[in-house]
């Protein structure tokens, strides 16, 4: 049994840490709202700070939403480098920039500790399940030392490289989940307007080359119209900023993504940050003013 340190018990936070305990771990717990109930039941000890938090445990987790609530919790007043120790293990799972995270990498080795930044994919689902997709970068010896760790939250483990790497492949990720979430819903409509079922032209994409994991989840999401947040629509837009952000210090151009962006950014002004980022769905179903239906759903209207 090791005692972890674990901030930050949002949507993803709080099911990861439930699976760390579940395998018998010690869990140090700091939320900036309050520790959920059933982490302290099973044995978790809730702390005032960050500070606090890494005095007590020997591997500390963080799971904020973005780079400047990394910076809060890391070096912020009562924050984790204030209570760390040599010999001890950051580790970032936010998604944040790949530039400041090897500032933070470096900040944290001076206090003669080791940092990882292992940004996950799969959302709530994932989490719950333990079936992330976990994307590392930084020495060695600390992968090594989390990776058991690891393989309790998640299922598909990559060493990517040095600090920043995981981070990078991270960004790279949510580039590919956002034009995919776009195209399905495009797919999606132009099926809905032009008189095909959508829910039977899903079925017959999953089985094509067309068939992805975006088109199986966010597709039946948009189907169903539940747009309860797996993963934030805010957020997603957030990852969106860091890619171009990072693009334009590398002095690439990824067009793509830019216009990908701006349909994110109409969904945020139409107030829909909190939905599910396949409510991406509603910006174009605004554009073509039309709303995808099952065929069925239309019938029983009739």
């Amino acid at each position: 049994m090791t005692n972890i340190g674990f901030i930050g018990l949002g949507l993803m936070g709080r099911p990861m840490a439930g699976r760390l305990q579940e395998a018998g771990h010690q869990l140090i717990l700091k939320s900036r709202r309050s520790v959920p109930a059933e982490l302290l039941t099973r044995g978790g000890k809730a702390m005032p700070t960050p500070k606090d938090v890494a005095k007590a445990a020997e591997i500390i987790f963080v799971m904020v939403p973005d780079t400047p609530d990394v910076e809060l919790v890391l070096f912020g007043p009562d924050g984790v480098a204030e209570g760390l120790s040599p010999g001890k293990i950051v580790v970032d799972m936010s998604s944040i920039s790949p530039i400041t995270t090897r500032e933070f990498a470096k900040k944290i080795g001076e206090k003669g500790c080791e940092y990882l930044d292992a940004p996950v994919s799969g959302g709530d689902i994932g989490a719950k399940a333990g079936t992330l997709t976990i994307m590392v970068g930084g020495p060695e010896s600390a992968f090594e030392r989390v990776s058991p760790l690891f393989a309790i939250m998640g299922k598909t483990i990559t060493h990517i490289g040095d600090n920043g790497a995981g981070q990078t492949a991270k960004v790279a990720n949510q580039i590919i989940v956002a034009l995919t979430i776009a195209a399905v819903s495009e797919a999606l409509l132009f099926a809905s307007k032009a008189g095909a079922d959508p829910v039977k032209v899903r079925q017959a994409l999953m089985g094509g080359f067309a068939g992805s994991r975006i088109l199986e989840v966010h597709g039946e999401r948009m189907l169903k119209r539940t747009f309860t947040p797996g993963f934030r629509l805010a957020l997603h837009h957030k990852d969106l900023n860091i890619a171009l952000e990072g693009a334009r210090q590398l002095h690439l151009s990824l067009p793509h993504t830019a216009v990908c962006q701006e349909l994110f950014n109409s969904a945020l002004a139409a107030g829909d940050g909190e939905l599910d980022d396949s409510a991406l769905l509603r910006v174009l179903e605004r554009l073509a003013h039309h709303e995808i239906k099952p065929v069925s759903d239309t019938a029983d209207k009739a």
